[in-house]
């Protein structure tokens, strides 16, 4: 049996507290690891606008796990996010080596435009004197 690459993408409630999202985040990062996964990559989304309700919740918090494990690992991490009701949806995919290098290209494409970004000069938005007196005439 060999390794895979795998994304796990995981809907929280959002109406949970910060401190409860972290642990949340960390008891699955403790799942995978004590299962011989090892983590790779962690997206943290945060909360966002559904766009239907899921279990009666319109806004959401997301976290994108990427680790490679063996095969066996995802029917206990599946059946964890199962039996937690904070967890709301989840999706677990094996990455592909196509997909992997484009995430590969689409972190190296963000990290340009980021540096495009910085050198962008910033416009100062002051006025002149003469702009600014305004005068209000009496009705």
């Amino acid at each position: 049996m060999s390794r895979h690459v795998y994304e796990s993408a995981i809907l929280m409630n959002a109406a949970l507290e910060d401190e409860a999202i972290k642990n949340l985040i960390e008891r699955i990062k403790e799942t995978i690891t004590s299962n011989g996964g090892e983590i790779l990559e962690i997206e943290d989304w945060g909360r966002k606008r559904l766009a239907y309700q899921v279990k009666k919740s319109k806004i959401g918090y997301y976290t994108i796990f990427r680790f490679n494990s063996f095969p066996d690992l995802i029917p206990k991490l599946e059946r964890y996010y199962q039996l937690d009701e904070s967890i709301l949806r989840y999706l677990t995919i094996t990455l592909s080596k196509d997909a992997l290098e484009q995430i590969e290209i689409d972190k190296a494409r963000l990290a340009q435009l980021a540096e495009e970004v910085e050198e962008i000069p910033i416009v100062s938005t002051e006025t002149d004197e003469s702009e600014a007196e305004i005068t209000v005439k009496d009705v």
